[in-house]
């Protein structure tokens, strides 16, 4: 979250739930078989478990995920589980209360634990996703990664991108091998194979752990040549990549209800999709962004 937090849109320029559910309904069909509803925190938004439980009923809709930071959750596991979500992805970037606080600029662990232990009662697989940053919470990795000896969770470690470009992000990145290294100096890890829908993670296992180990690397090793996603913002911009500085507006065709138009220009922008992305480590050209308007 920037520090100065996000500018204010109107109510107005918001997609409703109505145009989200038309959006879905047009894209399944199409051949999304996945959804993920993101943020910024989708909790937050008034009337979302009744949005989520029409979503779960779209016929050809095989996976409906949520990613949350849980500050919520503690109170709504059990409702999100009734809805029909299938799996959570929880961003927890730090087992450290004070820590935890400067990340998120306020946030209480204890509440997200709560909601992490709430979830994993009524029967949520829990995904953890860390963003590791050199300096800020890679003293933690070895923390993080005894949580999957005794727990089923899956632990997955993600670059820090240069989303808003600022000057010191090349000094926060660490590399998903460097991640690996960490963990390796105390715990050895073997290779797990990839489920059919797995994301870009590439997964381990401590040996006799419950839960496994991943590293997400966008910088170091881009994955961008299995991306198969598209992301909608809440205004109704489509990217079909998450640095790419085109976008398009879907708004007046979903506030249309011209469903040829969407599933033509939905075919466009699936094909159009760029080969690879352009960060490294030497190369952002890409116009900076918060990923609490994009979503992650």
């Amino acid at each position: 979250m920037p520090e100065d937090g996000v500018s204010k849109v109107c109510h107005h320029d918001i997609l409703s739930y109505e145009e989200l559910l038309l959006l879905a309904r047009t894209v399944v069909p199409l051949g999304i078989e996945k959804i993920r509803v993101t943020g910024g925190e989708p909790l937050v938004r008034s009337g979302i478990v009744p949005f989520l439980t029409e979503l779960s009923q779209i016929p050809q809709l095989r996976q409906l995920v949520l990613t949350t930071n849980a500050s919520l959750l503690e109170g709504m596991a059990a409702d999100l589980w009734d809805a029909g979500v299938q799996r959570l992805n929880i961003s927890l970037d730090s087992l450290c209360p004070e820590n935890f606080s400067s990340i998120t600029r306020g946030g209480e662990l204890s509440k997200v634990l709560a909601g992490i232990g709430r979830a994993e009662e009524v029967g949520f697989p829990i995904k953890i996703n860390v963003v590791a940053m050199r300096g800020v919470n890679d003293h933690e990795f070895l923390d993080f990664a005894a949580l999957t000896i005794n727990k089923p969770y899956s632990i997955r470690f993600i670059e820090y991108m240069p989303t808003q470009k600022d000057t010191s992000w090349e000094s926060r990145v660490i590399s998903g091998e460097d991640i690996l290294a960490r963990i390796v100096e105390k715990y050895p890890l073997q290779p797990v194979v990839r489920g059919e829908m797995a994301g870009p993670s590439r997964d381990f296992k401590i040996p006799g752990a419950l839960g496994t180990v991943g590293v997400i690397t966008p910088v170091s090793g881009h994955f961008c040549q299995d991306c198969n996603r598209i992301r909608v913002t809440s205004l109704g911009m489509v990217k079909n990549c998450l640095f790419a500085d085109t976008e398009f507006d879907l708004k007046p065709y979903l506030r249309a209800g011209d469903v040829p138009a969407l599933q033509e220009i939905l075919n466009k922008i699936v094909t159009e999709k760029p080969g690879k992305h352009l960060i490294s480590n030497k190369e952002t050209s890409h116009q900076p962004f918060s990923m609490s308007k994009v979503g992650g």
